[in-house]
């Protein structure tokens, strides 16, 4: 069974990538590969950061409500 991707494991890959493409050593199609893959951990970290934030403001409206 695959393990769920994390918020944490994917920053961390992304943080991983900047470095890699910081550092200037890699060839242009492996910066490109590496730009796609970034911008795709990029967006699952958003996505999951707005349903989190979504989740809480309607933790915290249920819990005004009550």
């Amino acid at each position: 069974m695959a393990k769920k991707k994390t918020f944490e494991t994917a920053l961390k890959e992304l943080e991983d990538i900047v470095k890699e493409m910081e550092s200037g050593d890699l060839s242009l199609e492996d910066a490109v590969k590496k730009y796609e893959f970034g911008i795709k951990q990029s967006k699952f970290c958003l996505d999951l950061l707005d349903k989190t934030q979504k989740k809480i403001a309607n933790l915290t409206q249920k819990d005004e409500t009550n």
